[in-house]
Order: structure tokens, then C-alpha cells, then sequence
């Protein structure tokens, strides 16, 4: 009997405390205004945190040609993030249709990334013609590519290279790969005549 007591005693005090917030919600926002402020707090250090972790990835070339070729895609989809591309997005694998990394760089610039692994680095198998002619095939037109980037962490064959060149294509070799991947410069500073920006970028 007590037990039931205490219960109808508290369901009238909460009773009470909600119709007198009824009659007062003036008083709710001060409440509500600490939470905001709470919240939005952790939202920004979690973000800084995010921001400070992103800027200081770096990869020596040599941890890269470690990876499997899976893990390198998203390696280099880790860096375009870090390069303030938010969008980047790993897509490789079957049907990819030439593009492993697509991502949209602060400039609005549209940028479609093929990436050939090598485990044996600059003494693996060149990248040929074929390879770029996937990319130039399917860079613009399927995936509407502003920036068509093959990149790998060997070498390229001297026709990939004046295909390449031919066909406005952006070659990123171990050399320039190892640059920007331990450096903090992001890629369209490292290449030459990219594409001019679509628009005013957070960066200019």
C-alpha cells in the first residue's frame, strides 16, 4: 500500500512539474539553448579533429607499393579527401568502367582516377596505351570527368605517355605519386594545365 502511495505521489508531482512548464516554457529555453550548445561544441572539436587528421595523412611510396590493390584505391581516395575533396568516393572494382577514385575538388572540377598497383614499384610492368585508352573511352563520357588521372606507383611506356599527352590525360608516375602522397600539396598543384576552375573554391 505504501509502494502504491509513493507512485501516485510521484505521478502528481510530475504532473504538476509539466503543467507549470506548460504555463512557463520560457523556462525551457535556457535548457535548450545549453544543449544546442553542447552539441554543436562536440560537433565542431569532432570535426576539427577530423580536419587536423585528414591534413597530416601522409604515405611514403614504399608503404604504398605494400598495399593490395584494393587498399591503394582507397589510399588514394584518402588523399583526395585530404586534399579538401569531401565527395571522394572509391569505386574501382568489376564493371568500374575506368574509374577507381571519383571526386570533386574545391574548384568543382570533376576529377576521374584509374589506378594501376604494382608491387615491384618502378620495376613492375609499365602502364601502356590500352590502359589509358579504357580511361579516355569512358572518363568523360560516362563518369563526366573534367580531370582524367591515371596514376600508379611504377612507371608508364613512352606511347602511354604521348597518348597521353595527345589526349589531354594526366599521368601520375611513382616519382610524382611519392610527392604529393608524403607531401601537403594537393594534386592539381602538382600537375600541369589542368582543366581552370568551375567556379570560386573554398581554396582560391
Amino acid at each position: 500500500m505504501l509502494g502504491l502511495g509513493a507512485a501516485v505521489v510521484l505521478i502528481s508531482l510530475i504532473m504538476a512539474l509539466l503543467s507549470w512548464l506548460a504555463a512557463h516554457p520560457w523556462v525551457l529555453v535556457p535548457v535548450l539553448v545549453l544543449v544546442a550548445t553542447v552539441g554543436t561544441g562536440r560537433l565542431r572539436i569532432r570535426m576539427r579533429r577530423e580536419a587536423v587528421r585528414a591534413q597530416g595523412l601522409r604515405y611514403a611510396v614504399e608503404h604504398l607499393d605494400g598495399l593490395h590493390y584494393n587498399d591503394f584505391e582507397f589510399a588514394v581516395r584518402d588523399l583526395m579527401h585530404r586534399d579538401g575533396c569531401s565527395d571522394a568516393v572509391k569505386v574501382g572494382g568489376r564493371g568500374d568502367n575506368g574509374a577507381d577514385v571519383k571526386a570533386t575538388d574545391p574548384y568543382g572540377r570533376r576529377w576521374v582516377i584509374q589506378c594501376k598497383h604494382r608491387k615491384a614499384g618502378w620495376s613492375g610492368s609499365a602502364v601502356g596505351t590500352p590502359d589509358l585508352q579504357v580511361l579516355n573511352g569512358t572518363g568523360r563520357q560516362v563518369h563526366g570527368g573534367d580531370v582524367l588521372v591515371m596514376l600508379t606507383n611504377g612507371r608508364f611506356t613512352g606511347p602511354a605517355v604521348e597518348f597521353a599527352r595527345s589526349q589531354h590525360l594526366h599521368l601520375v608516375d611513382r616519382h610524382l605519386l611519392g610527392q604529393w602522397a608524403s607531401g601537403s600539396r594537393p594534386l592539381w598543384e602538382l600537375l600541369r594545365a589542368v582543366p581552370p576552375p568551375r567556379k570560386p573554391g573554398s581554396l582560391s
